[in-house]
């Protein structure tokens, strides 16, 4: 089971109700954080997040309302004895802004740090997953993340009971590729299917992208941006954010399963009026709340 939380869904400035952005995704005991606004490792606390099991941190962009929370986070995590090292990417070019984040006041920080500039394509690759970064079109260079888990082979039972497989079988096919049974060559493609990965993609801070349609394609899980409603388009088009509508459109085209909207922006006291300009284009959309927690 893949767990995501939101544990920061304003936009630009806090709410009362609503912390800065941050999500983070726990896939088999690991915790992926991405963007780390202020006040980021009191959400995790909060919501039942472990920071020591955090591996990486993605930062869509450097601008403060993403950032600022990093600068805590690391410094508790080596009061907590952390050992492990923590990679944290960037864009490339803004390494320096964040190492300033880190180092600021020359903390005793016991385990060690990467701070990688990225650029697009996979950036991150683990046994099971790997995340790709994408451009996206904000004031700053920005860029959005595809989870995606490793697609797998299932056995059909009855077609391999059908053939007589058992025991050792089962492990000598997935070696060599095919094995002999009563006479007869059979391929591990003739007695297995693919599940497809799951596939999550965090998209904040932007206008409506082409690169995130393709990048989401059959998403799962899309949590994109909704700084405006659809009443103020021209607002979030000067500003270079998204309507709610516009990310319900990025939804449909890419074919996802499910929405999240997060981002938005203190002025909506009842966030919920988001969905009005959803539901028409894509019913399945959920505007977060904070702590709220997804299960894929």
């Amino acid at each position: 089971m893949i767990k995501v939380t939101i544990l920061g869904t304003a936009g630009s400035s806090p709410a009362k109700d609503r912390g800065m952005p941050s999500v983070a995704l726990t896939y088999e005991g690991e915790t992926l954080l991405f963007d780390c606004g202020e006040g980021t490792q009191m959400q995790l606390l909060k919501f039942g997040v472990n920071p020591s099991k955090i591996k990486a941190i993605f930062l869509s962009h450097i601008h403060g309302d993403h950032v600022i929370g990093i600068a805590g986070l690391v410094r508790t995590m080596a009061l907590n004895s952390r050992q492990d090292d923590l990679k944290i990417f960037v864009p490339a070019g803004s390494e320096k802004a964040v190492k300033s984040l880190l180092s600021f006041d020359k903390a005793i920080i016991s385990y060690e740090i990467k701070v990688i500039g990225m650029t697009r394509g996979e950036i991150y690759k683990a046994k099971d997953y790997s995340i790709r970064a994408f451009s996206l079109e904000h004031t700053i260079p920005t860029y959005g993340f595809a989870f995606k888990e490793k697609d797998k082979k299932r056995f059909i039972i009855e077609k391999c009971k059908k053939l007589g497989m058992k025991g050792v079988m089962f492990s000598e096919i997935q070696q060599k590729g095919s094995i002999i049974i009563n006479g007869k060559k059979v391929s591990i493609d003739s007695v297995t299917t693919v599940n497809p990965g799951r596939k999550i993609v965090y998209v904040t801070d932007t206008r409506p992208a082409r690169q995130t349609v393709t990048n989401a394609k059959n998403a799962d899980l899309i949590i994109h941006e909704a700084s405006y409603m659809d009443s103020e388009r021209n607002l979030a088009s000067s500003r270079k954010h998204s309507t709610a509508k516009e990310a319900a459109q990025i939804a449909k085209k890419a074919g996802a399963r499910k929405l999240v909207l997060t981002h938005i922006s203190a002025r909506y006291k009842d966030p919920q009026a988001l969905l009005n300009d959803t539901k028409q284009i894509f019913p399945n959309t959920i505007v977060a709340k904070d702590g709220y927690h997804i299960f894929i």
